[in-house]
């Protein structure tokens, strides 16, 4: 039996295009004698749909294109896709109306319908707000629904059949369970053969090797082969990285799909061992998107962010419907970086960099930011600030006549700019695109209504020393090619919103900084905890004043692309008007 992963890049809501990306794999699949192919999670309306689900006629819609779909596929692959199904004891016994679904497709009908078991409500996931768990196990046996069997094979083939979440509870694995049932120990009771998983797993950085030793885990422990497929793209704020892979029941990788781009890549399931093998498949990338880096080839960690955030702007601009973008270009490092990832994920010819100097500005910082431009070979227009900054002291002259002057005049610079961005949104219609990374946005180092204007924040989960790290790998990428000029690489950050302004007048050194915010966001330490790792106690105490007081920023930004597993994103959920109690620096 001929298996196949359509590792698809689904657009939320868009059941036609859905369903017409999973019909040409189908028929790509056909070609090429698959007898089952899988798809991933949600793969019908796209992960994750959200409140769409609270919507009864886009429900109503998907079970309608589910059924056209079903109609239109080659009828000798059986494929399963995923969507949702109706609950429909929920109004007498109570529960969700909805379950999260498989329905497997054949000969032109829904044969049966399987139901994820375990509903994650951490980080980004908020399933228990839709759908209401199964408490079956999920499985078909090959002769059923008419997909053909080896008749000389008994007990025939037993197809174990779980959707994402439901792989990830092995306490063996994870020394404890995150729920009380597991989904894989249950289908093992139950004879399967071979398991396999339709996921919707979005990356953070690290995760597909996690993803790998856990699949393997499970393939060892219980013996049985494993399929996972992942979907892969940007939707909203979260990118799905792909690399959907096989293993055997001895625990090898018999197929791995590409990272980062659609795919299509296939295993044979050998109905005498009950066991799979790798399978030789003439497909190639169903995606039309450039290619990235062999999956066979580990990427650095520099280069995997650098992938993720090239797919993440180059479908949620897509997806948005705009075609071109515009992004201030300082000649900091910051907008260095996000120009580049915009330049490769949409094309130079449709990014367009605005140069807005004033006073304070350095020349040397213009310089860059041309030499940054022309390394591109994006356009540039620029709009000097000067006048309008001396229109705002003007205009306000007589209300401040009595304050001096302060981080307001600094933080106005920032606000005329984001005006100007914005009229250029609204005039072309591009798509605004901000620079602020994520050591910025964390303790506030950014101005609302300022350089935080915009659709979408590209860099927003990137700390600072990371920013740097992905530039001198973009530099070292090609040899011979400078992208990131070296002065901005070696010259002190700076807003340069006052004479002789660097980042380190109001931060601690960006290792510092960043050391101490990845213990507080993502360990979740105390200050004891990181005082005690040999931080300066008010050094500490200011950082997570600045963090907690930076919320109210926080919520008013562009939603960011999510690369690690803390992002202030959808999965950060901190109040904004609360009092957050300190351990005192005396508990152990």
């Amino acid at each position: 039996m001929k298996i196949a992963i359509a590792q698809l890049n689904p657009t939320i809501g868009d059941l036609q295009g859905n369903s017409q990306q999973i019909l040409e794999a189908a028929t790509q699949a056909a070609t090429q004698g698959i007898d089952l192919m899988l798809t991933p999670e949600l793969s019908l309306c796209g992960y994750p749909p959200r409140d769409l689900l609270l919507r009864p006629s886009f429900i109503q819609a998907m079970s309608a294109q589910l059924q056209q779909l079903a109609q239109e596929l080659p009828p000798a692959v059986a494929v399963l896709v995923g969507t949702v199904e109706t609950h429909t004891l929920a109004h007498t016994t109570g529960g969700k109306s909805l379950y999260n679904s498989i329905a497997l497709l054949f000969k032109g009908k829904i044969q049966h319908y399987f139901h994820k078991r375990l509903l994650p409500t951490y980080d980004v996931f908020d399933e228990n707000r839709y759908f209401e768990p199964s408490y079956v196990s999920n499985y078909f046996n090959l002769g059923e629904f008419g997909i053909p069997a080896n008749p000389e094979v008994s007990p025939p083939i037993r197809i174990g059949v779980t959707i994402c979440e439901d792989l990830w509870n092995d306490e063996e694995f994870w020394g404890k369970r995150q729920y009380p049932t597991n989904p894989i120990a249950n289908l093992v009771e139950e004879g399967a053969d071979i398991i396999i998983n339709l996921s919707a797993s979005p990356y953070s950085m690290g995760k597909q090797k996690l993803r790998e030793a856990m699949l393997n885990h499970i393939a060892v422990r219980y013996h049985k082969p494993i399929i996972y497929a992942n979907q892969v793209g940007g939707n909203d704020d979260l990118i799905f990285d792909g690399y959907s892979i096989a293993f055997n029941g001895v625990g090898e990788r018999v197929a791995l799909a590409a990272g980062f781009q659609a795919d299509l890549v296939a295993v044979e399931l050998d109905e005498n061992s009950r066991d799979l093998r790798p399978l030789s498949f003439n497909s190639g990338a169903i995606a039309s998107e450039p290619v990235t880096p062999s999956p066979a080839k580990p990427l650095s960690q520099a280069e995997e962010i650098w992938s993720a955030l090239v797919l993440g702007v180059r479908d949620y601009t897509r997806k948005c419907g705009f075609s071109k973008v515009v992004i201030g270009l300082s000649g900091g490092i910051d907008s260095s970086l996000v120009a580049a990832i915009a330049s490769e994920a949409i094309g130079p010819s449709n990014v367009l960099g605005v140069l807005m100097s004033s006073p304070h500005t350095s020349q040397q910082s213009v310089i860059d930011a041309q030499e940054l431009a022309e390394n591109l070979g994006i356009k540039t227009y620029s709009l000097p600030i000067e006048n309008l900054m001396a229109g705002y002291d003007k205009t306000l002259e007589d209300l401040f006549a009595d304050s001096p002057r302060d981080v307001t005049e600094e933080n106005l610079q920032a606000r005329i700019r984001g005006n100007l961005l914005m009229a250029i949104s609204n005039k072309f219609g591009y798509l605004l695109i901000s620079t602020g990374n994520k050591s910025e946005m964390a303790v506030g180092y950014c101005t609302l209504y300022g350089d935080m204007n915009g659709g979408l924040a590209a860099i927003s989960d990137v700390p600072k020393t990371q920013v740097y790290a992905i530039c001198q790998w973009l530099n070292s990428r090609e040899p011979g090619k400078i992208i990131i000029p070296e002065s901005v690489l070696s010259k002190p950050p700076s807003a340069e919103l006052k004479p002789g302004q660097i980042d380190q007048d109001s931060l601690p050194p960006y290792d510092i900084l960043d050391d101490i915010l990845d213990r507080l966001i993502h360990n979740h330490e105390s200050i004891p905890q990181i005082v005690a790792a040999g931080y300066e106690p008010a050094l500490v105490q200011r950082v997570v004043k600045l963090l907690n007081g930076a919320e109210f920023k926080r919520r008013q930004a562009p939603p960011g692309l999510k690369v690690t597993d803390r992002a202030f994103g959808t999965g950060w959920r901190m109040p904004i008007a609360a009092k957050v109690p300190q351990v005192p620096l005396s508990a152990e």
